[in-house]
């Protein structure tokens, strides 16, 4: 059986956001004026969210990602060209590197942190010599 999964994000400036996530080259599905659907992938999307609609969907206070880590948001992506590629578009739409670059033979991973300090990483499995 095949699910769609939505991630929601809090963000502090909606606008700003899309401008960013359109920088990385990445689309939208539907857009009302407290949220935005990222498109990932025909079964994942990342819901932005105003920070106010956001927490009225939560249980809890809503967390400051400058401050706390409840989630690393992953990207697969085929080869490492691509990594440095969506990495780069991050960096230069405004976000900030987040770790030190992963090459150990089996994957290549770089991370970085989205403009309201979500942590989000690029990675590329490699599949080893030998």
């Amino acid at each position: 059986m095949s699910h769609t999964l939505f991630v929601n994000l809090p963000v502090k400036d909606l606008s700003r956001s899309k401008a960013f996530f359109t920088e990385l080259g990445l689309t939208f599905f539907g857009a009302t004026e407290d949220m935005a659907s990222v498109v990932i992938s025909e079964q994942t999307q990342v819901m932005l969210l105003a920070e106010p609609t956001f927490a009225g969907y939560s249980r809890t206070e809503v967390a400051d990602p400058t401050k706390t880590t409840q989630v690393i948001l992953v990207l697969g992506l085929d080869n490492p060209q691509q990594v440095d590629e969506l990495v780069g578009k991050a960096m230069a739409a405004g976000a900030e590197p987040v770790g030190e670059p992963v090459n150990d033979g089996y994957r290549y991973q770089r991370g970085f942190a989205d403009l309201d300090g979500h942590h989000w990483a690029a990675l590329c499995l490699v599949t080893p010599a030998g």
